[in-house]
């Protein structure tokens, strides 16, 4: 039904008159009053009523809309300080102290939370400024002066000075301390040019030194008075004093003593800024099977790690993101000639390089969570083209190989017995003897292929290798190395290979120095010390509530942690 329009003039122009009021006049016939709103709705149709009423919420609803749409368009979604998040890690603080690092996952973590550097990693390979403000290098590559930032300050609210960074320096070259981190700083002399000055010298020059300055401070006035034989059993060791992100609040030990869980604060004073996320608690299990259970109860909100073999273990993978990060390292077998007559054999060796099907083993062990490789260098790490000597699957041509080895083909492979090494190990077997090999497997633990690897004790070798982003292959490859505490595992001898090592180091020019590193991979894949396999990526298991973890690749897995500062929970809008 249309609407009466006469009805309704009549209803403006002659409705009841009340209190001896007339009629309106024509000049304002089109101002109802308030009695005649309350007559309204008996001149509509139910379908008027319905389209007067959706008029007015639209109308209503594009006020309200108009200041949020304005509101939304002039703002943008950022960071607030705030929230926590708990992690499991597999392992046990020992030595929470840059100094004593050795091959605790969970003392290299804590150290990158606690403590700061000179200089620190960007979550994708780039060096950039932690506790110093700028640095230089001299033109003839020898000194390194570093400019601390202002206003530098420990947890415990003392200042950070020159006078930490040398103290730090000296105690690492200071043998009664017995720094893993002596090594690196042999030969380098330290001294303070100005308040906020520390130069290093170096008597040679070393192209790969710049990634000592990621060397985390240690405070001098906590440190001075504890004794070197006293040094790695202080309980600084476990309750630091650190200049990072995060400081220590509480641990927690069980009945027998050990460490179950360390709650870290954030630190408003720290260098790289003020934490978004106010607290993280950190829970530790003895084995990647604990952990996983640890997060399927819902103990933990996420994982320090988690082997490609063990994804299908997590309950759930909603509300988690699966960070999968690169790591500069690599495994593979490395075959020592000295023990092994057939070995010896080129043909040998490069029959097994044809024989290895790298693909399916990523495929099938590592659930495509790898990256086949084959070259020591790692192009993918140091810009440098793919090898061009290089072995790709081929059966046919490693059992032609073979027709030309005179010696047995038995083969023994020493490797941990790690679960993922385990499984390769076994598919290596079954793949070489497809090909005619006879193979053994020789499974040791952790501490048995450590001083299996310090004698040199095996006649091949499944192990794995970490180059860090910054790479000097020299401890790997260069003649001297083949014994320990040398890294040299293929006990690999090459003149030529020895003086590309030797001269890359000291080269300065990034793009000389990779133009040696190009030949030094051909000239190592010819001789054919060993078979290469693949880099395995870091899996590292977040609450998805976390955000801006923007880490791609990292050096180690307590770098993960290096823009922990920059990631956050909690939002707020603030104008762009």
């Amino acid at each position: 039904m249309s609407p009466d329009f006469k009805q309704l003039d009549n209803f403006f122009t002659n409705s009841p008159q009340k209190n001896g009021r007339q009629p309106a006049s024509p000049s304002k016939r089109f101002l109802p009053t308030k009695e005649q709103f309350y007559y309204l709705p008996r001149v509509l149709s139910p379908r008027e009523r319905y389209i007067i009423t959706a008029l007015v919420i639209v109308a209503l609803a594009s006020l309200i809309a108009i200041p949020i749409s304005a509101y939304y368009h002039g703002t943008v979604e950022g960071p607030q300080y705030g929230g926590s998040w708990s992690e499991g890690m597999i392992g046990t603080p020992q030595h929470i102290n840059p100094l004593l690092l050795q091959a605790n996952d969970v003392d290299s973590d804590l150290v990158n939370l606690m403590y700061a550097g000179l200089l620190r990693y960007d979550g994708n390979g780039n060096l950039v400024p932690d506790l110093a403000e700028s640095y230089t290098i001299s033109d003839n590559g020898l000194e390194y002066s570093f400019k601390l930032k202002e206003n530098l300050r420990w947890h415990d609210g003392r200042p950070l000075t020159v006078d930490d960074v040398l103290f730090t320096i000296l105690t690492a070259q200071n043998s009664d301390y017995g720094s893993t981190q002596r090594i690196n700083w042999q030969g380098v002399d330290v001294s303070k040019r100005e308040d906020r000055i520390v130069v290093f010298t170096l008597k040679n020059r070393y192209a790969q030194f710049i990634d000592n300055a990621t060397l985390s401070i240690l405070p001098k006035h906590i440190w001075e008075n504890v004794k070197p034989a006293n040094f790695a059993s202080s309980e600084h060791n476990l309750k630091p004093i650190g200049s990072g992100p995060y400081k220590f609040s509480k641990l927690r030990r069980d009945t027998l003593g050990t460490v179950r869980s360390i709650t870290l604060v954030s630190f408003d004073q720290y260098a790289g800024g003020k934490p978004f996320i106010d607290q993280i608690d950190l829970s530790f299990y003895e084995s990647e099977q604990k952990a996983i259970d640890a997060y399927n109860g819902g103990e933990v909100g996420g994982l320090s790690f988690v082997s490609a073999q063990r994804l299908q273990d997590l309950k759930s993978t909603r509300g988690i993101t699966i960070h999968q990060l690169r790591l500069p390292r690599y495994f593979a077998v490395f075959f020592n000639q000295n023990k092994s007559k057939v070995l010896s054999d080129k043909n040998a060796r490069l029959a097994l390089n044809h024989a290895t099907n790298k693909a399916a083993l990523v495929e099938k062990l590592l659930a495509d969570k790898a990256t086949v490789v084959h070259s020591p260098l790692l192009p993918g790490i140091i810009d440098i083209p793919e090898a061009t000597a290089t072995y790709p699957y081929d059966l046919d041509k490693a059992k032609k190989l073979l027709q030309n080895v005179k010696e047995p083909l038995d083969i023994e492979i020493t490797t941990s017995s790690w679960p993922e090494l385990a499984a390769v190990a076994e598919e290596l077997k079954t793949q070489w003897e497809v090909a005619g090999f006879r193979v053994t497997i020789r499974m040791l633990s952790v501490p048995e292929v450590q001083q299996a690897i310090k004698d040199r004790d095996y006649a091949s070798l499944l192990f794995g290798e970490v180059l860090g982003l910054n790479p000097d292959p020299f401890s790997f490859w260069h003649s001297s190395q083949k014994r320990d505490p040398g890294l040299n595992l293929a006990l690999y001898d090459n003149r030529d290979a020895d003086k590309i090592l030797e001269d890359a180091r000291q080269v300065m020019d990034d793009n000389q120095r990779r133009e040696q590193y190009n030949r030094l991979q051909n000239i190592i894949n010819g001789d054919v010390p060993i078979v290469m396999l693949y880099s395995p990526d870091y899996l590292y298991i977040q609450p998805n509530d976390i955000k801006n973890n923007t880490a791609s690749i990292i050096a180690v897995p307590a770098y993960r942690f290096d823009t922990v500062h920059e990631w956050y929970i909690d939002t707020q809008r603030k104008k762009e």
